[in-house]
């Protein structure tokens, strides 16, 4: 990936690896904007973009991001990170139609193609695989780590942090299958993969840093 043109970093991370705040402090580094899926999801369902609808969009503006950004209000901080990000917790359980999906792909590739950014989501690895310069990396931890942070996050219980996690990996898993193929465990997607456990959020920005060079 080359740091000096636009660029798009795609972090996919296991449910209490961190790797969320991972992207949200490699944004501020690179001072580009954060994004995850969820937040895209409920632009989605907000606005009611279909895929038909985002090509309109392009059609009308070659900076049709921007101008979006403008109309719904979220192009005022781009200074601010934490701008794009969902609250704690939040993994939208809606059942997800091939026709959203479509659109959620539509709408991060527009993103991609109008500025460099961070964007964590499941499937960011298959949706930016022909992007000309494109970083996808993985960050897992061990269920031990991921139970600690889960519970101390959420103020869960260790069996109810298990719980959650087990559900969570579910869902992702089942929802990269059905709609790339795939499985988000092959690590033949990723650029880079990287255990959370043993390190602190600011040391594995450290580690992705040094590896872009």
């Amino acid at each position: 990936m080359n740091k000096n043109e636009k660029f798009v970093i795609a972090i996919n991370r296991e449910l209490g690896s961190g790797g969320r705040t991972v992207g949200l402090k490699l944004a501020e580094k690179f001072g580009v904007p954060f994004y995850d899926k969820a937040l895209i999801k409920n632009l989605q369902e907000k606005y009611h973009l279909s895929v038909e609808e985002i090509e309109n969009l392009k059609g009308r503006s070659h900076s049709w991001w921007a101008d979006f950004k403008r109309i719904v209000g979220i192009g005022e901080a781009l200074h601010d990170a934490k701008f794009y990000v969902t609250k704690v917790g939040a993994e939208p359980e809606l059942l997800t139609t091939d026709e959203m999906f479509k659109a959620e792909t539509e709408i991060l590739k527009g993103i991609a193609e109008a500025e460099s950014c961070v964007v964590a989501g499941r499937s960011g690895f298959h949706v930016f695989r022909n992007h000309p310069n494109h970083l996808n990396i993985l960050i897992q931890a061990s269920m031990p780590f991921r139970i600690e942070r889960v519970a101390r996050k959420q103020n869960m219980s260790p069996e109810e942090a298990r719980k959650t996690i087990e559900k969570v990996d579910k869902m992702r898993e089942n929802y990269i299958n059905k709609y790339t193929g795939n499985s988000r465990y092959d690590t033949h997607n990723y650029d880079l993969v990287i255990s959370a456990d043993g390190k602190t959020e600011d040391e594995i920005v450290d580690l992705i840093m040094k590896f872009i060079g």
